[in-house]
């Protein structure tokens, strides 16, 4: 399978893209002042939050647990020289559920970022993925 973005200049500082399905997203890489868009950086922040998301979503429907909502905040640190590559993630999911427990979140959550999200086995093995959890009842 391969995947294929077009990409078009928009001015020194922004990007769009565009993909097979003619979705288009435009792309900043302007001081934060002057930021409309996200960056290459937070998209990737972006893709691998709800990479892992979608299969902790259904890893929980699937054995049948009440599922409310899931939210998720995800800080990096980045390295000082470039390429400046993520140091470390930490995504911490909050997820909506009256009888999921503490070791299903767990499990699922790892099992997500660790073997199915193909975002995180993307990511440099230089980057150390760290997650939490907390379940809203």
């Amino acid at each position: 399978m391969s995947l294929k973005v077009l990409m078009n200049y928009v001015n020194d500082d922004t990007f769009e893209v565009e993909n097979n399905s003619n979705n288009k997203l435009l792309i900043d890489m302007c001081d934060p002042d002057k930021k409309s868009h996200l960056s290459p950086m937070e998209l990737l922040l972006s893709a691998l939050t709800t990479c892992a998301a979608v299969e902790i979503v259904s890893m929980i429907k699937k054995r049948k647990r009440d599922f409310k909502d899931i939210k998720a905040e995800t800080i990096s640190t980045r390295v000082d020289n470039p390429p400046r590559y993520f140091k470390s993630i930490n995504i911490k999911y909050i997820i909506y559920s009256s009888d999921l427990t503490n070791n299903e979140a767990e499990r699922y959550i790892s099992l997500s970022l660790d073997k199915y999200c193909s975002v995180g086995a993307t990511i440099n093995e230089k980057t150390e993925i760290n997650h939490s959890f907390e379940i809203v009842r």
